[in-house]
């Protein structure tokens, strides 16, 4: 095993027992579920910025796993056994696996507190995405109340992931401000000019694809609650309005590459 290797996999144990120990300093809990911790997810992002996305969804993984471990009293809630492998996926592996996403705009942004900041903010929407799913499936019933169930898990887990995320951000900014994680060795990151016009288009860029999941989701999901239970009938999804979903889709990703491609070229000419 040559000497990169044995510093990459030294370098992702002791991250993953870091970011295992800032999930444990909890700032505030909820009663029935999640809690806003001391920046965790921001030792897998410098994983994912140092190697990659594919060994940061390797590290995210086994992040999912370790968080499984400490939650496994959640499966006692679980009414059947798809609904304890629905709370495995959703909750542990699915929602903590892709933080290695977080490196994803390592190499397209040249301002890396930027480009982490934007990463961390992406995977904290897809971490809320799954949670919600699960809220308003799994645990409607259980912890959340049938009636309006994707309302209530709408808002019961942004109570938390919304000072999640901006402490999260707001760490990933500066820790990769300050340090630089592109080379072997972490070295203090060099002085760099940031064009205000093209953080402001590239925050665009990825608010909207925030914004088509959000509405997507939204035109997806609530017509498939049943009017009476509360709960999702997926007997209901000839209901759902495709071709909202498609226009809304179509309409983010249109403007996420065209505020994008502005802010490369701001980027270019300032540089």
């Amino acid at each position: 095993m040559n000497r990169k290797r044995v510093l990459m996999l030294t370098e992702t144990a002791l991250l993953l027992a870091l970011a295992t120990v800032l999930s444990m300093v909890k700032i505030f809990e909820l009663p029935y579920g999640g809690s806003i911790t001391a920046f965790s997810m921001v030792p897998i992002l410098i994983v994912a910025f140092r190697y990659g996305t594919k060994w940061g969804m390797i590290a995210g993984f086994v992040y999912s796993i370790i968080q499984l471990l400490f939650g496994l009293n959640n499966l006692s809630y679980a009414t059947s056994a798809g609904a304890a492998i629905a709370i495995i996926l959703l909750d542990y592996i699915f929602a903590f696996s892709f933080f290695g996403l977080a490196g994803i705009f390592s190499k397209q942004i040249k301002d890396k507190g930027y480009a982490a900041a934007l990463g961390a903010l992406f995977v904290c929407c897809i971490r809320y995405f799954f949670h919600v799913i699960s809220g308003c499936t799994v645990w409607a019933g259980i912890s959340i109340p049938t009636g309006a169930a994707l309302i209530y898990s709408l808002s019961y887990n942004a109570t938390y992931m919304i000072p999640e995320t901006i402490i999260n951000v707001a760490m990933a900014f500066w820790i990769c401000k300050t340090l630089d994680f592109s080379g072997e060795k972490i070295t203090r990151a060099a002085k760099t000019a940031s064009s205000p016009a093209a953080m402001v288009f590239g925050s665009l860029s990825i608010l909207s694809i925030v914004a088509a999941v959000v509405i997507d989701s939204l035109a997806f999901f609530i017509p498939l609650q049943n009017a009476k239970s509360g709960e999702l009938d997926f007997s209901l999804v000839s209901s759902v309005n495709v071709p909202l979903i498609i226009i809304a889709s179509a309409i983010g990703l249109v403007l996420c590459v065209v505020f994008q491609i502005i802010a490369n070229v701001i980027r270019k000419k300032s540089a």
